[in-house]
């Protein structure tokens, strides 16, 4: 389960990556001002937080969800969200490798302006942390 969610959100991410980057020149407003499609090159990490050590950062952060991942092995629910964060933490790796920085085009509000694999990194923490605390129940 783990390999499949990474390489699924790595592709879709991929995908969406690619397209935003070919078609997408200007804003596209989906409702009205409070969102819509708008691409952004975020040279940071995280909100486009600037750190010296960032790639050390996003490095260790992905050895740690694969040693996870490996270690709740039997737990399928935890593999589809431990996969889901690779996935999208790769697909945001060779994004960034390619150009020096990662390209965002969802913006919703005032939130920070993000993408297809931001948006399965949070899915996936957030299944884990439900997955957590439905445990504790």
């Amino acid at each position: 389960m783990f390999l499949i969610s990474a390489i699924a959100a790595f592709l879709v991410s991929g995908a969406a990556t690619l397209l935003s980057k070919t078609f997408l020149h200007g804003r596209i407003a989906l409702l009205g001002s409070f969102a819509g499609l708008e691409r952004s090159f975020n040279p940071g990490i995280a909100f486009g937080i600037r750190l010296p050590i960032q790639d050390a950062l996003i490095t260790a952060a992905l050895c740690a969800v694969v040693y996870f991942a490996w270690r709740f092995r039997q737990l399928r629910f935890q593999q589809l969200a431990f996969g889901l964060i690779a996935g999208g933490a790769i697909a945001n790796i060779a994004d960034r490798l390619a150009d020096g920085y990662v390209t965002d085009y969802f913006q919703v509000g005032s939130f920070p302006v993000f993408n297809v694999a931001d948006s399965c990194i949070t899915v996936g923490v957030f299944l884990l942390l439900m997955e957590g605390l439905w445990r504790k129940r």
